[in-house]
């Protein structure tokens, strides 16, 4: 297995790298966190030792720039009818779906890798608590990957890229403000307290922010991989059912 997953691994990196765009995400990624974290976020006006203002925005990002490198997986393959071809090599459905999404994750870790200097920056200034930022990065990478997670899944549901990527929007955009009060409040006085806790409880921004303030906590750790996991396994599935289509 871990031949065949090395294997997909590969080749969906080395497609990245073979057009402009991963080039062009990494660039559009590392200028729009900036200009979130200095001209948004007060980065210097704050005159705090901390990378609040960096990871603040990185929910925001995600929600529309992870979509975009998800919406390729598997739509991009059903037009072009190579994922027939994929299907016919001797690796499992599964195998497939884990190779393709562990190459996406890792390149979006790149491009999180790539936001170094501003750390570096954050510790010439003054004397940040370094722990807290290497759980942030943590917390940041692990949020990446149940966006990209959802992304995949809905891009293995129809042909269309496009499509792909305004469902992943709005189905990343509901796991993310799920625990907010103004979501809450909809439901309170119909539905008994313990499903709104559930309700709540699915929120990646309340997971994040709790990672990001250096808190690394097992819990919000197992809730990111229970939703990767579940939207993997959601992924194999919806691929099995279209293998006919």
């Amino acid at each position: 297995m871990m031949g065949n997953l090395g294997v997909v691994l590969k080749r969906e990196l080395a497609s990245y790298f073979a057009t402009p765009v991963a080039y062009v995400f990494i660039v559009i990624y590392l200028i729009m966190a900036a200009v979130f974290t200095f001209y948004l976020g007060g980065f210097f006006e704050r005159e705090i030792a901390d990378l609040e203002p960096f990871f603040r925005f990185h929910p925001w990002l995600y929600l529309f720039l992870v979509p975009a490198i998800g919406m390729r997986l598997w739509a991009e393959e059903r037009k072009s009818g190579t994922v027939e071809l994929l299907l016919t090599l001797p690796i499992t459905a599964g195998e497939a779906v884990l190779g393709k999404f562990l190459a996406a994750w890792l390149f979006i870790g790149l491009a999180l890798a790539l936001t170094f200097p501003i750390w570096i920056t954050v510790n010439v200034l003054g004397n940040p608590d370094n722990g807290v930022i290497v759980a942030a990065y943590v917390g940041s990478w692990l949020m990446a990957g149940g966006f990209l997670a959802i992304s995949a899944c809905l891009s293995a549901a129809t042909r269309n890229q496009v499509v792909a990527f305004i469902l992943a929007v709005v189905v990343c955009f509901v796991f993310l403000l799920s625990g907010l009060p103004m979501v809450l409040d909809a439901f309170r006085g119909w539905l008994p307290q313990v499903l709104i806790d559930a309700i709540a409880n699915l929120s990646f921004l309340v997971h994040f922010t709790s990672i990001s303030r250096g808190v690394l906590d097992l819990r919000d750790v197992l809730y990111f991989g229970l939703v990767i996991g579940f939207w993997l396994a959601a992924n194999r599935i919806v691929l099995e059912l279209k293998k006919a289509d």
